[in-house]
């Protein structure tokens, strides 16, 4: 049973939300976002709280509450503070540049790198090897930075790759001869 769909959303200062029987709309400082509820998920609204309540006592409807629960509070989130994941680059000649609504990258390819950022998704260039994405939309930033990560994730020898600013990478030691 999901104990995480019993707790209440607050919405803060400045978040409104549209319910309708199969949608739900949180409008906020940072932007507009739309869920779909389940079929088996209902959504209610107390004043400034929300509530996410299973439309049946199911095993399965208890367990779409908890997750679309989660999912509200993020929009909620999202639209009122907003989401950012940092990147770090590491390699001799690696260099990651913001313009616009593209992030160009230099990753040691004969060629450059030319990632156009998603409606809703930003991204800016502290430094030549940081990467800063930025976002309403916590899915939608965490698949950008996955997708930048791709073009060259950190090898385990040197540790030269595009990585989390979190992320530890284990170094293996090279062969002995």
């Amino acid at each position: 049973m999901s104990r995480v769909a019993k707790n209440p959303i607050e919405l803060p200062k400045g978040v409104e939300t549209t319910l309708t029987e199969t949608t739900v709309s949180v409008k906020g400082g940072k932007g507009n976002l739309l869920l779909e509820l389940h079929r088996l998920v209902g959504v209610t609204q107390d004043g400034n709280v929300l509530q996410v309540v299973a439309k049946d006592a199911t095993r399965q409807a208890k367990a779409m509450s908890g997750t679309f629960r989660s999912l509200v509070a993020n929009m909620v989130l999202g639209v009122s503070e907003g989401f950012q994941k940092k990147l770090e680059l590491q390699g001799v000649g690696y260099r990651a540049k913001a313009e616009g609504n593209n992030v160009n990258l230099t990753l040691g390819f004969s060629h450059p790198i030319n990632y156009a950022l998603p409606e809703g998704v930003t991204a800016e260039t502290p430094t030549q090897t940081e990467i800063i994405i930025s976002g309403a939309d916590k899915q939608r930033v965490g698949q950008v930075a996955a997708e930048i990560r791709d073009f060259r994730p950190p090898e385990p020898y040197k540790g030269k790759g595009v990585r989390y600013a979190d992320e530890r990478v284990f170094r293996k030691e090279a062969k002995k001869k």
